[in-house]
């Protein structure tokens, strides 16, 4: 019997940065995601082609991959990426929704008429945007915070406009991009001088001709939902998704630098049951039939314990790799159920507890090179299971970053065991800074 073909593709690790320099914590978390949903399909039966970036051949070595092209510098990506989705019956995109990216890349896969298993251009559609997304939480009367877009004056991002919306909020206030991901480039202020303070001397943060909006901050827990839709193209009648899982989320986005970063996070979360019966009790309210597989929503708990719903994010994100370790069945199983109308959530539970984190090294016992950082990262992928991406530097210097996902009864275990890896990673001569 042929095996069901499936071209799994993740941007930044398959060559959507082949023209630049990749930054490393979206590779880090890239590769992380890659490497889980592969291993995932491979182990359901699946063959695995993917696409991956010249400057990572070394690790293809490391992947469940039975077919791959390697991108090379400053070519056209999409060239190879329409060839595999050609040869495959089935495909999975991983993608950042800016600039209309994963709209565009499952776009293609629906005019190949392909088994697109990721999520469908309507949930993109509402989930790439910021406004969008407010506009669909407030249509269906859900708890969320003031978003507006900010308007332009000559060219540049309106500070009066921002300013009045401050003032007029009576709270902290968060500038982003519209189509922004994660934690990328989220600037927090609590004062009209950090406002003035930033677009004086901090105004080459935000992009030239990019929409950015302006949205009331939140003083709370930064909490995310992994879901499941079990309603289908074949079958829109079931329109509530089941939550897998509710995580916790290591984010910084109060810091001077005006630099946001996303380093991972928890779960289950503590009281999980207790949360997951609020949470399903809100959702039973939100026409979720345009999302279809799996999907995101970033949301925030605040101090009085009221959740206040964020975004969603209409792709796997980066605690799918957390998830997967926690859970009792193969999340990628779930999601090949979803998309053929045929799941069944209903034996799923969370077993196992996760602790997942991107931690940012220096080796200092010596200058590497290339062949001994390549030596080293496969010598401690097979040391430490638990090194979804392993120690990897891509420029000439001795950072490094890598992603580890934890596995194990509860809470106290995770936090000795993450003691553990740290300790054997400065065995190997590296020393942790983040």
């Amino acid at each position: 019997m042929m095996k069901k073909r499936i071209f799994i593709f993740e941007f930044v690790t398959g060559g959507g940065f082949n023209r630049v320099n990749i930054p490393i914590s979206l590779f880090c978390e890239g590769f992380g995601m890659l490497r889980s949903i592969i291993k995932d399909f491979k182990s359901i039966g699946f063959e695995i082609y993917t696409l991956l970036d010249y400057r990572i051949h070394h690790l293809s070595t490391v992947l469940a991959i039975d077919n791959f092209i390697i991108i090379k510098r400053k070519e056209n990506y999409l060239k190879q990426f329409k060839i595999l989705v050609k040869e495959c019956e089935y495909a999975f995109i991983i993608a950042p929704e800016s600039t209309n990216i994963l709209y565009k890349l499952t776009n293609i896969v629906k005019n190949f008429n392909k088994i697109l298993l990721s999520t469908n251009l309507e949930g993109i559609k509402i989930g790439t945007s910021k406004i969008n997304t407010y506009k669909f939480f407030r249509k269906n009367k859900i708890t969320t915070p003031k978003t507006y877009l900010i308007p332009f004056k000559k060219n540049n991002l309106d500070v009066e406009f921002i300013i009045r919306k401050f003032y007029e909020l009576k709270k902290p206030i968060v500038i982003k991009p519209e189509d922004g991901v994660g934690a990328e480039s989220i600037y927090f202020f609590e004062t009209k001088n950090q406002i003035e303070n930033f677009f004086q001397n901090f105004k080459y943060k935000i992009e030239s001709g990019r929409n950015y909006v302006l949205q009331e901050f939140i003083e709370g827990t930064d909490l995310s939902i992994s879901l499941i839709n079990t309603a289908t193209s074949l079958n829109l009648q079931t329109k509530n998704p089941y939550i897998l899982s509710i995580n916790s989320q290591n984010i910084n986005i109060k810091n001077p630098n005006y630099t946001s970063e996303y380093f991972g996070g928890i779960t289950p979360i503590e009281n999980h049951q207790k949360t997951s019966i609020e949470l399903t009790k809100i959702l039973e309210k939100i026409d979720f039939s345009q999302f279809s597989g799996y999907f995101g929503i970033d949301l925030i708990k605040s101090d009085d314990s009221r959740f206040y719903f964020i975004e969603i994010n209409p792709r796997l994100t980066t605690s799918y790799i957390g998830l997967r370790n926690a859970i009792n069945q193969n999340p990628a199983k779930l999601i090949f159920d979803s998309k053929l109308d045929s799941l069944k959530p209903k034996g799923v539970k969370l077993q196992y507890f996760s602790l997942f984190t991107r931690i940012e090294l220096v080796y200092f016992k010596s200058k590497l090179n290339k062949k001994l950082k390549e030596e080293l990262a496969h010598k401690l992928i097979n040391l430490i299971p638990e090194l979804v991406t392993p120690p990897i530097s891509l420029s000439k210097s001795n950072q490094f970053t890598c992603f580890i996902a934890t596995k194990t009864e509860d809470l106290n275990s995770s936090k000795k065991r993450m003691q553990e890896i740290q300790q054997l990673l400065e065995e190997f001569n590296f020393k942790i800074i983040k």
